[in-house]
């Protein structure tokens, strides 16, 4: 009798429990708007931290970042050539051409909303501008292949190509960090699979069925794809200095496309 492998899927919600998630991601989006508006020259990143949690508690939400894994902070504050887990600090006063990337999870009724956006305090360069625009541009890429049918790797495959595709556009070339990537997401904040941004052949098997969720989140430099985590075991810089942007939502897939669970105010 022939054996037949039961089919991988990257796992998959009800439309209920895609509310939820929903409803969970509307408070990290006001969150992140919050954050961006209080984003002023001469602002800690901890007054940031401050801003999100506030919103998060006010919205009967839970910081889904506090203390995990004795993380300090509400949200990741990365600031210029930091890629991620940046800790919010009194010490880390904002200047005028700062690219910030921010970070934010919450947690409500079990469920968890996590996105990323990044934003210049002032007038950003035309380099760091191109740079965030680029990555918002490969997570667009990554959000369009989030179709019943497609593999997990094609999200991947998809991201880089949206990288590629800003490199053209912008003639300049961006590191794909090396390492991270997104992920899983439902009940926990960080689930299987690991999703990378850069094609991986012969990985990344999984099928996207309707209610599949992940967390996409490419991140890009304006130089190599090297990292260094810090002396605090969660900074993460660039091993080059140069900058880096970070850009991030979760998203399901359904039957009538893509479905941004992250969404921010408008």
């Amino acid at each position: 009798m022939a054996r037949f492998r039961k089919r991988k899927v990257v796992p998959f919600r009800s439309a209920g429990e895609l509310d939820a998630m929903a409803a969970a991601g509307a408070i990290v989006g006001a969150a992140l708007v919050a954050v961006r508006e209080a984003a002023k020259p001469g602002v800690s990143t901890l007054e940031l931290d401050e801003v999100a949690e506030t919103v998060i508690r006010e919205a009967g939400g839970v910081p889904s970042f506090k203390g995990y894994h004795g993380f300090p902070g509400s949200i990741c504050s990365s600031v210029n050539d930091v890629v991620v887990h940046g800790i919010p600090s009194a010490g880390k006063i904002l200047a005028p051409g700062d690219l910030v990337s921010i970070d934010c999870g919450a947690i409500l009724d079990g469920w968890h909303g996590d996105s990323a956006w990044s934003f210049g305090v002032g007038e950003l360069s035309r380099a760091d501008a191109e740079l965030s625009e680029a990555t918002r541009l490969s997570l667009e890429s990554g959000i369009a292949a989030m179709v019943p049918g497609n593999k997990l790797n094609d999200v991947s495959r998809a991201i880089e190509a949206g990288t590629r595709a800003a490199e053209k556009r912008f003639n300049r070339r961006f590191g794909i960090v090396d390492g991270y990537g997104g992920h899983g997401i439902g009940r926990e904040m960080h689930m299987d699979p690991f999703l990378p941004n850069e094609d991986t052949p012969g990985r990344g098997k999984e099928a996207l069925v309707v209610g599949s969720t992940l967390a996409i989140e490419p991140m890009l430099t304006l130089g190599g794809g090297d990292t260094t985590v810090l002396d605090d075991e969660w900074t993460v810089v660039t091993d080059d200095g140069t900058r880096a942007a970070h850009w991030e939502h979760t998203v399901a897939v359904t039957d009538d496309g893509p479905r941004i669970l992250t969404l921010r105010p408008q």
